[in-house]
């Protein structure tokens, strides 16, 4: 599987519609937008939390050797009980044993709103890129997916967050329009 080339906005080849774009290239809380779009009908599902190997581009993403060990939490950031975004957040072992933040216990809890609310983290840059299928969860794997990503760091912890917006958002937020 060929990694995605991810790239910050200035550098998209393919540039979608003014809509996708606001919401790639918002730099406040994804969390808090969802959570006022769906009138505080928010909600985190967890699909997977566990130890393994990062793939090649999260290590890159991250400063870390290939198959570096990492913490890899993946879920469903819903609104009105459907999955609006599918989002897999990831660190390195090494990072989060001496970095004080239990991805572990987050259980329904949001990342997100964790990382928004620790004025200790500062975020990179953000990079969008068209998801591949391969890595999405089966019932969601279609092409042609946007999606982003960006690293936040405290003090030696860094942690890369994706985010892939799910055609049921843009059902939202963009009714009339049907090309995502």
């Amino acid at each position: 599987m060929t990694a995605p080339h991810w790239l910050q906005q200035p550098s998209l080849s393919e540039r979608p519609e003014a809509t996708i774009l606001d919401w790639l290239f918002d730099q406040g809380s994804l969390t808090r937008r969802l959570t006022q779009l769906s009138a505080d009908h928010f909600s985190v599902t967890p699909l997977y939390e566990g130890w393994q190997p990062l793939r090649d581009d999260e290590c890159l993403a991250l400063d870390l050797a290939p198959n570096s060990l990492g913490w890899v939490r993946e879920v469903y950031l819903r609104g009105h009980g459907q999955p609006w975004v599918f989002a897999r957040s990831v660190a390195a072992r090494s990072a989060l044993e001496q970095g004080g933040l239990n991805m572990d216990e987050l259980g329904t809890r949001s990342l997100g709103e964790l990382l928004f609310c620790d004025q200790a983290f500062a975020r990179r840059a953000i990079e969008a890129c068209h998801y591949p299928t391969a890595w999405l969860p089966l019932e969601h794997a279609q092409a042609g997916l946007w999606a982003r990503r960006s690293r936040f760091d405290r003090d030696g912890l860094s942690l890369l967050v994706a985010e892939v917006f799910l055609p049921a958002l843009w059902q939202i937020v963009c009714p009339l329009q049907k090309d995502h």
